[in-house]
């Protein structure tokens, strides 16, 4: 699964773990992304989607309706 939200689009960052005697190795700083389930009306199912935890805060705020709505326009399954 991509470590993507499909609402705010974020994505991992990528940065060094710095040691105590500052060698620098790779690391990855993952994305909070969570699957959460909604029922939309308008398409009288129940849709799924990949969301991190502002995507979450985003759909509350604006509603699942215009949240799907924008994934959509985007070219975005939903």
């Amino acid at each position: 699964m991509a470590r993507v939200c499909q609402v705010t689009g974020a994505e991992p960052g990528f940065g060094h773990h710095v040691s105590h005697s500052h060698r620098r190795t790779k690391r990855r700083f993952d994305v909070n992304i969570q699957s959460k389930r909604y029922w939309v009306p308008s398409l009288g199912r129940h849709v799924t989607l990949t969301l991190s935890a502002r995507g979450i805060k985003t759909v509350d705020r604006r509603g699942i309706e215009a949240v799907v709505a924008d994934i959509r326009a985007r070219g975005g399954r939903v």
